[in-house]
């Protein structure tokens, strides 16, 4: 019971950290009703976590209902599709894009990686890879060093899917979920550093930041591998060793493995022209399908996680947040267990209009610290629509312990190291532009 309880207190910290950011609203006290709500909904999730997609559905219903018909000043269509034209958005890249964009995204990426870690797992690879990993429970850490090295250039649910996959063979799909946790953990640091990684850091280096400036991020995600890295290897080698003897008459789907490095590089390559890595994960699923049989039927299997983490993220995305509090190390070390209840997308977006922050710093905050929780970042949403056993909000508190330690350690280790450096000059730069916006208008 006193782990079912911290683990709902963490779910109440949104509410409590940003509640101040916007008042003048219908509120029960210093909270604005729309927290409460959402703090309700996130609870729910937690006591109910084998309906999931129905407490999510019925929470953002909540909240909908309560911002169109009580709330003043909520207007749906601009909240969604912007307040300019989607074609004009695309063309343009109009930055006062609605929330259109995000989700359709995130459902393509989803459901996509579905598609493609049924084909890497069909592609034989999975299965060969055991003579090659280490012996003992090196062999699991290792696994996990080569999931976030592979999620510094590829999206991170990819990342995490593949990893999934792996894990589940090696391991003869006995996988701990201190192990699981740790799986979403690598996947998310790896991207941190990197502005091809991660939603979050794109959306830094298309404002305008420098991909140098989240670099940084990588002095506290490599030092936070190595911690919950080697806690979660011994916890899964006791759980269940890894499985070294590969079976002999595995051979290598060329055609498989073609799907899986199609889909791979269409997500890089739009991801860096569109901002929009969905479109290239479905062109190439749709061109591998005329050489390769397709498992649509993954993407189905996904769908309900999909529509779970999207109910969050939409629910999220309305909450009456106009800033957040002054940038300082604390608030974006704090920012880091926010994000793990409260999506990183419109936190990362508040930060960037405020202004003020260490850009590598916040990288890794929002980007690391949505793993402390499953359903705290896309990652974590699409491994446990691989392993429903994940999905216990007190389990993965209770055994992946180690992910919250060491994000507060490689927290500490780069402010030691790297200090808190603010961009004082993006700081200028979106102030002024927010001054020729307001003229404009």
């Amino acid at each position: 019971m006193k782990k079912l309880f911290l683990a709902l207190l963490i779910l109440a910290l949104p509410g409590i950290a940003m509640a101040h950011g916007h008042t003048d609203g219908p509120a029960l006290g210093p909270v604005r009703v729309e927290f409460i709500l959402f703090a309700l909904t996130l609870i729910a999730v937690a006591l109910f976590h084998n309906k999931t997609m129905q407490v999510a559905l019925i929470g953002l219903g909540s909240i909908l209902v309560w911002e169109l018909f009580v709330a003043s000043g909520f207007n749906i269509v601009e909240h969604f599709f912007g307040s300019n034209g989607i074609v004009d958005q695309i063309i343009h890249k109009d930055k006062r894009q609605g929330e259109w964009a995000i989700i359709l995204n995130l459902l393509g990426l989803l459901l996509g990686f579905s598609i493609l870690a049924k084909h890497f797992e069909e592609s034989g690879v999975p299965q060969i890879l055991p003579k090659y990993l280490p012996e003992g429970w090196v062999g699991g850490f290792v696994l996990l060093i080569l999931i976030a090295f592979i999620s510094s250039f590829l999206d991170n649910i990819a990342a995490a899917m593949i990893g999934g996959t792996v894990a589940a063979t090696v391991f003869r799909g006995k996988v701990h979920i201190g192990y699981l946790a740790a799986i979403v953990a690598a996947s998310n640091a790896g991207g941190s550093g990197s502005v091809v990684g991660d939603t979050t850091t794109t959306m830094i280096w298309i404002a305008g930041v420098p991909a140098t400036e989240v670099l940084k991020a990588f002095v506290a995600a490599i030092p936070a591998v190595m911690i919950f890295g080697i806690i979660a290897a011994k916890q899964q080698h006791k759980f269940q060793p890894i499985t070294k003897d590969a079976p002999s008459n595995v051979k290598v789907d060329s055609k498989r493995l073609l799907a899986v490095g199609m889909i791979l590089v269409g997500t890089i390559v739009t991801n860096f022209l569109f901002d929009f890595p969905a479109l290239g994960v479905w062109v190439a699923i749709v061109i591998a399908a005329s050489f390769n049989k397709t498992p649509w039927k993954e993407a189905k299997l996904a769908l309900s996680g999909s529509v779970f983490l999207l109910s969050l993220v939409v629910a999220a995305s309305m909450m009456p947040v106009d800033s957040l509090p002054p940038a300082s190390w604390p608030i974006a070390l704090a920012l880091g267990f926010v994000s793990a209840v409260f999506d990183n997308i419109p936190l990362t977006k508040l930060a960037l209009t405020q202004g003020g922050y260490d850009w590598g710093v916040l990288a890794y905050a929002v980007g690391f610290g949505g793993s402390m929780i499953w359903f705290g970042s896309s990652a974590g949403v699409a491994l446990s629509n691989m392993f429903p056993q994940a999905k216990s909000v007190g389990a993965w508190v209770k055994n992946g312990w180690h992910v919250a330690l060491a994000y507060v350690i490689g927290f500490i280790i780069m402010i030691g190291i790297a200090k808190w450096v603010p961009d004082t000059i993006y700081v200028k730069a979106a102030n002024s532009n927010a001054t020729e916006q307001t003229v404009h208008e």
